[in-house]
């Protein structure tokens, strides 16, 4: 794969809202049978959609809130750049089959969620909204008679751990109380950082391969840092970057790039409530969540119970695929064992 198509798809892959009516029911004739109804709630003007699986009846039990990766991901984890992945539906079967009740919605631009009230301008649409819709529906589901409101869970993959942690730190009136977290490949530092530490990883592999010499590469990367500085100090983004760069940073996302990149994964974690159970995962082969980058934010999180498991060939998407391509996150596979075993020690905390 070129260095040009790598940046552009790892960026890409990293940037990935009252009724209901029953659908399928996961064991058919039992009072425990597992049922998935489509649900709808609102959030700041924004009809989100979603599912709740959930057991027959009233039981009370624990329930978890399910939020997918950045951007316009749906609730399956389905998004416009990779196609169909469906990691977000294989945890929520795997949480059911440990009896755990959850919730999934399409977050705003993706599924029957669509814009909405964003139609006429698209470009508002940035991390504000992914919280508003995050916290419209943590509210959702611990209004639901079957929440044990005591076991009250979020499950989060990459940019989506920002807006878990920040339903842990809320303390507004109506706002449930967080159980337990399990943060899956999260967002470990500032957007545009993530993005430079790329370029950079990116055009040293080229130079060493021989596709570009030294001073190519540092004629990208000053391209690269001047952009980011631009975006950050004035809102704008320069007329033309190298290396396909204006497909990661260009006028109609610069707003919403620049809201995500003012958030910084410390501080939030930072602010968690103390000895909250909180699960991290990593992997060797993750261009996104590299246990060997994550350091500084497990150490902010060193204040809660928090365990961390460092997979071995396990992609983003949380399967085994060591090449960690995006164009293999559609590929049909389970869930990686790894991963499993690490939530099968986390989910009754």
């Amino acid at each position: 794969m070129s260095v040009r198509r790598r940046i552009v798809l790892a960026a890409m892959a990293l940037m990935l809202v009252a009724g209901c009516s029953s659908n399928n029911a996961t064991t058919s004739g039992s009072h425990n049978a597992w049922v998935e109804d489509e649900v709808t709630f609102v959030a700041d003007g924004l009809t989100i959609h979603g599912t709740y699986r959930h057991q027959h009846g009233d039981q009370k039990g624990p329930a978890a809130l399910l939020i997918s990766e950045s951007g316009r991901t749906d609730r399956n984890g389905d998004n416009n750049v990779a196609g169909p992945i469906g990691n977000m539906r294989q945890l929520a079967e795997y949480l059911s089959n440990h009896g755990v009740a959850s919730l999934r919605y399409d977050k705003v631009g993706t599924g029957k969620t669509g814009l909405g009230p964003y139609a006429d301008h698209p470009a508002d649409v940035g991390s504000a909204v992914y919280t508003t819709g995050a916290k419209s529906a943590v509210r959702f589901l611990a209004g639901q008679a079957a929440t044990d409101k005591d076991h009250l869970s979020v499950y989060t993959l990459g940019e989506g751990t920002v807006h878990a942690m920040t339903l842990a730190d809320d303390t507004s009136a109506g706002a449930p109380k967080i159980h337990s977290l399990g943060l899956l490949q999260p967002l470990a530092g500032r957007y545009l950082d993530l993005i430079t530490n790329r370029v950079k990883a990116d055009m040293a592999a080229a130079v060493k391969g021989g596709q570009k010499t030294q001073a190519q590469a540092d004629q990208v990367i000053a391209a690269w840092n001047a952009a980011v500085t631009e975006a950050r100090t004035k809102g704008t983004v320069p007329a033309k970057l190298p290396e396909s760069l204006s497909a990661i940073l260009f006028p109609g996302n610069v707003k919403a790039v620049v809201e995500a990149d003012a958030i910084d994964p410390l501080n939030l974690a930072a602010r968690i409530p103390a000895g909250t159970p909180v699960l991290v995962t990593c992997s060797d082969t993750d261009g996104q969540a590299n246990c060997a980058d994550i350091k500084p934010f497990t150490d902010a999180l060193a204040h809660t119970s928090l365990s961390v498991v460092a997979l071995k060939g396990v992609n983003h998407v949380l399967r085994d695929d060591p090449t960690d391509n995006v164009g293999n996150y559609a590929k049909p596979g389970p869930l990686s064992p790894q991963l499993t075993v690490a939530l099968d020690g986390f989910v009754g905390q």
